[in-house]
């Protein structure tokens, strides 16, 4: 489902060429569901960007669904994200000037989704939401803005499901209800997931774990993607 192919990625801070992905290689089959784990400026975010094609490496290659990620036009990346890939970001990354049904609706009516308010109201009646659909995030606290982002993510029903530190902007009792509704959701639509985390507990919830260290796999995944 996902192929990761001798994948590095250098940016320039300060003046300098800084290596934030150096040499990563792995193999992702459908339906798993994968953590990658590792401290803070390890490269886990960006790893989980360049899969979505928010963003190209600067060298390597990455396949998704049968689709080369790296080759395609910017317009080939918007149609790639629109139907293949389904993103939970950190920071909820909602238009505060939309409400909850109006987020959720959003890739809907991107896709041409005639009954878009209606399926995003019944996903939001999924997220435990129906009675919050007309307010706007500002009116919702930070678990709720961030089941509205799972519901906008999950709406399109996309083969591959990623998350950005899903719960990092959350108390551990709203972190596990989120985590609980993201793998519900997940194996009821039967896709990838793969979710990046820095605590050890919610990586303990994934079929498999992948460690990153100074933008390089740990040996056992390293060994593993070179086998794939």
């Amino acid at each position: 489902m996902i192929s990761v192919r001798d994948v590095s990625m250098r940016l320039v801070s300060g003046g300098r060429p800084v290596d934030v992905l150096n040499g990563v290689s792995l193999e992702i089959p459908a339906r798993q569901f994968v953590a990658i784990a590792g401290p803070s400026g390890s490269g886990k975010s960006t790893l989980l960007g360049l899969i979505a094609g928010l963003d190209r490496p600067t060298g390597g290659h990455i396949t998704v669904a049968g689709v080369p990620v790296t080759e395609l036009s910017e317009d080939g990346l918007a149609t790639f994200r629109r139907d293949t890939i389904g993103y939970v970001f950190q920071s909820f990354h909602l238009i505060p000037t939309l409400t909850a049904i109006e987020n959720v609706a959003i890739p809907l009516e991107l896709a041409g989704e005639r009954d878009a308010p209606a399926q995003a109201r019944s996903l939001l009646a999924d997220v435990g939401l129906a009675e919050r659909a007309h307010h706007y995030p500002v009116q919702l606290s930070g678990g709720e803005q961030q089941r509205v982002a799972v519901a906008r993510a999950v709406a399109r029903k996309p083969p591959v499901l990623l998350a950005d530190e899903p719960t990092g902007n959350l108390d551990s009792a709203t972190g596990k209800q989120i985590i609980d509704l993201l793998l519900g959701l997940n194996r009821r639509l039967g896709s990838t997931l793969v979710l990046v985390t820095h605590d050890p507990a919610l990586a303990g919830h994934a079929d498999r774990t992948i460690t990153l260290r100074d933008g390089r796999l740990g040996t056992d995944e390293a060994q593993n993607g070179r086998a794939g």
